[in-house]
């Protein structure tokens, strides 16, 4: 019994249950394997499932010649997600496990060299009109890529700026609130504490906290289906859409290279060096008619770029990603729900942190059978790097969200 996961007996239990109760259930696809709510609608609780596959194959390329091609599949997500609410609707919940490799990797001394399961774990509770306090372990509220779901995007996957700049999950509270200034504008603000070294760790505080601050407007009123936090535009907006974003995050003392991501930055003493990593996100979405718009602003900056000894003089090798980037996301829905969509990504980094400025250009293509439940994407990149040869990315794959 003890070599039986968590997931495991979670599996045996539903499927049991399901081939003995003989029930139909009233639930579409996309909306959820399980639908269950207490008969006193004391709780609620929503279970699905969802995986990616993806088949990729890289090579080099200059002028007169192409080098062979490296390739591989890969299970490139599988997820579990449970959500409801508990005791009242004002009192909700969500939890997401990851499965996959990628997911659970990152095993070390600071999470007692586990896998990484966890990758939501929060509750929600709106106390008063227009304000959710959020509690536990979530995406904090950075560029709008980064809290667009995995499930919900328009390419294989997100840029370059998003691998190199996002704050991702941590595990703190937050605090949020919408409200209508005038007209059809609205206003989204949200405020985060967090310990500032990411998801799933067990031996912290080791630096400060992080804050992160981000406010939201929409001048011309909620997207349908919740757009803003969709790529593409699966809904047609009869009018004009937009969302115009602004993210400040600071983690005070930070311990990695990248605030709560990247590697620990480690003395040779055993001790970690601190610095403050500041962040700045300014995005935007726009949509109408099948056209969808996305456009990105990334910067980091530290106090200190290259990780220092105790001696406060001998540098470790280690180095902060400062920098900025920009993304740029354009998109087509024609009317047999097959997209068209191009993106353009430039990265910059401080010379000084010794990373390679890159710019890549992707061209995508998507057919949605059930929306972003059931979609067939596939995408072709061309990157320009300054310290290696001109390269190209192909990849392809599916998304089944239950």
């Amino acid at each position: 019994m003890k070599y039986w996961t968590v997931s495991s007996l979670f599996f045996i239990t539903v499927f049991t249950n399901l081939l003995f109760a003989q029930q139909v259930s009233d639930t579409k696809f996309g909306k959820g394997m399980i639908n269950f709510i207490a008969k006193d609608s004391s709780f609620s609780v929503k279970f699905a499932p969802r995986f990616q596959t993806r088949y990729e194959s890289q090579w080099d390329y200059d002028e007169d010649s192409y080098a062979p091609a490296e390739y591989n599949f890969q299970i490139r997500r599988a997820r579990l997600k449970f959500d409801g609410f508990a005791f009242s609707p004002k009192l909700s919940y969500k939890v997401e496990l990851g499965l996959s490799n990628r997911d659970i990797s990152g095993a070390s001394i600071f999470n007692r060299n586990t896998p990484r399961y966890i990758l939501d774990a929060v509750i929600q509770w709106e106390f008063y009109q227009g304000f959710e306090l959020w509690a536990g372990q979530t995406k904090l509220p950075g560029n709008i890529e980064r809290v667009v779901s995995s499930a919900n995007l328009q390419l294989i996957d997100r840029s370059l700026l998003n691998s190199r700049f996002n704050i991702d999950r941590d595990m703190g509270v937050q605090l949020r609130h919408q409200s209508k200034l005038f007209g059809n504008w609205i206003s989204k603000e949200k405020f985060a504490v967090s310990q500032g070294e990411g998801r799933n760790i067990t031996e912290g505080n080791l630096g400060g906290l992080q804050y992160t601050s981000r406010l939201e407007i929409l001048p011309f009123g909620e997207f349908k289906s919740k757009g803003d936090y969709s790529q593409g535009d699966l809904s047609r907006e009869a009018t004009v859409k937009a969302m115009f974003g602004i993210t400040y995050d600071i983690n005070k003392n930070a311990v990695k290279t990248r605030s709560n991501l990247g590697s620990y930055m480690t003395q040779s003493s055993g001790g970690l060096f601190e610095t403050d990593i500041t962040t700045l996100f300014v995005d935007g979405v726009l949509k109408y008619n099948g056209f969808a718009l996305t456009g990105e602003y990334a910067k980091r900056t530290a106090d200190a770029i290259e990780a220092l000894e105790d001696d406060g003089k001998t540098k470790t090798g280690a180095v902060v990603g400062a920098g900025s980037a920009i993304n740029f996301q354009g998109s087509y829905l024609f009317k047999n729900n097959v997209e068209m969509t191009i993106r353009y990504t430039n990265l910059d980094f401080q010379e000084i942190t010794r990373l390679s400025d890159l710019q890549q250009i992707t061209y995508g293509l998507s057919k949605y059978i059930v929306g972003h439940s059931l979609k067939v994407q596939a995408d072709l990149s061309f990157s320009r790097s300054d310290t290696r040869k001109d390269y190209v990315l192909f990849r392809t794959g599916f998304d089944l969200h239950f």
